[in-house]
C-alpha cells in the first residue's frame, strides 16, 4: 500500500517552487554598506538567490514537510512522478545561479562551487601525462647525477 505524500503530485510540487521564487525574488538582502571618506551608513539591497535549501525551508515553513530530499533522490522509486519536476526545479535553481554569477549578482567563485563549474588550465605538461614514477639513479650518467645534485643544492637567487 503506498504511503501518502506530504505534497500530493508532482504540480503542487512546481506550484510551491513557483511560490518560492516569488517569495525569494521579491525579498532582497539588505546589505549594511559603508560609502564616501565620512562612511555613510547606506543599505543596499542585493538579489537573493534561489536555493534547494531555501526551497526547503520555505515548505518546512509552510509546515508541509521538513526535508524534500526523498523527493528529489526518488528514494525506493517512490517518486517516479515527481523526477522531471525534480529536475525542472533543480535546472531552474541552476540557471538562476549561474546566470546570477555570471552577470556579478552574485558572487562568481562560490556559485561555481555550488554548481561544480570548474575551469581547468594545464600550465604544466601542455597535455601531456605525467611520469610519476621514481627515477633509476643506476641508469643516469655521472654528469647528470652532479647536475641534479648541483641543482637541488643551488640557493635560489
Amino acid at each position: 500500500m503506498p504511503t501518502k505524500k506530504n505534497i500530493e503530485s508532482p504540480e503542487k510540487l512546481w506550484q510551491l517552487f513557483e511560490e518560492y521564487k516569488v517569495k525569494t525574488k521579491s525579498n532582497p538582502i539588505l546589505v549594511h554598506d559603508f560609502k564616501g571618506k565620512d562612511a555613510d551608513s547606506v543599505m543596499i539591497k542585493k538579489e537573493r538567490p534561489l536555493t534547494v535549501e531555501g526551497f526547503e525551508n520555505y515548505v518546512y515553513d509552510l509546515g508541509i514537510i521538513h526535508n524534500l530530499g526523498n523527493y528529489f533522490a526518488n528514494s525506493n522509486n517512490a517518486y517516479d512522478e515527481y523526477s522531471t519536476i525534480c529536475l525542472r526545479i533543480r535546472q531552474n535553481i541552476r540557471q538562476d545561479q549561474i546566470e546570477g554569477g555570471m552577470s556579478g549578482i552574485y558572487n562568481p567563485s562560490i556559485t561555481q562551487r555550488l554548481n561544480s563549474l570548474v575551469e581547468k588550465t594545464d600550465i604544466t605538461t601542455k597535455g601531456e601525462s605525467v611520469n610519476t614514477s621514481p627515477i633509476d639513479a643506476t641508469k643516469l650518467s655521472t654528469e647528470t647525477l652532479k647536475e641534479l645534485i648541483n641543482a637541488s643544492t643551488k640557493k635560489p637567487e
